[in-house]
């Protein structure tokens, strides 16, 4: 059963493939960004979408509610990246990255809950491996992906008895054309692909995770 899906960060490397794999799986895709969202694969394209923004995802959802009538899963892509110490980093890292990680997945949920909440439907979050052992450098973008992750556990013991699930996905680094110019001497063989990310979050809206609430899913190929 597949049913009408909305992925944030649809914009971005990850996002596109997701909104492609899911596409191919028969689900109807609602695609969500602040940059401008392909029309392509997607029944409903929201760009310009602040997902910071309280009353901005209210309007998403509602443009959801008006033209699709129902939403059955959410997919929270939206996020960002910074490498700095904490001894030489900036304060502001830590409180742009929390935005950009945790609030955003916080805000999308929140709306598109009364959505999720009618058609028993399921979201998955896109944590980091970083938040089970933050190495150097990685102190904001961890503890912001550990946000993700104690909002996922939390939101699932919260939804269970109304037939929500929520989990999250942990990946290690992926194969992105960014991650490949800012590590341009590393294995990409051993990184996930976003097909191989994607898949994991296909399965997890699917049926045959209806047993699977509150799961924090490594994926880290072979980093």
């Amino acid at each position: 059963m597949t049913g009408i899906v909305a992925v944030t960060g649809a914009a971005g490397a990850l996002g596109r493939k997701t909104v492609e794999i899911l596409g191919a799986a028969g689900w109807t895709v609602v695609g969500i960004d602040l940059g401008e969202v392909a029309a392509d694969g997607v029944a409903l394209a929201l760009g310009g979408v602040d997902l910071t923004d309280e009353a901005a995802m209210a309007g998403a959802a509602a443009r959801i509610s008006a033209e699709l009538g129902q939403l059955d899963g959410l997919v929270n892509i939206a996020g960002g990246f910074a490498w700095e110490t904490v001894a030489d980093g900036s304060v502001a890292t830590w409180d742009r990255l929390y935005a950009m990680n945790v609030r955003t997945a916080l805000i999308a949920s929140r709306a598109l809950l009364p959505l999720l909440t009618a058609s028993q439907g399921a979201i998955v979050n896109i944590g980091a491996a970083a938040a089970t052992k933050a190495a150097a450098g990685m102190g904001a973008y961890a503890a912001s992906k550990s946000g993700v992750a104690r909002l996922t556990e939390a939101l699932a013991e919260e939804v269970k008895a109304e037939g929500v699930r929520v989990n999250a996905i942990l990946p290690s680094i992926l194969d992105t054309p960014a991650n490949r110019a800012d590590m341009p001497g590393a294995d990409f063989g051993s990184w996930v692909t976003p097909t191989q990310l994607a898949g994991v979050a296909a399965f997890l809206l699917s049926p045959a995770a209806d047993a699977i609430t509150g799961a924090l899913i490594p994926v880290t190929g072979r980093v």
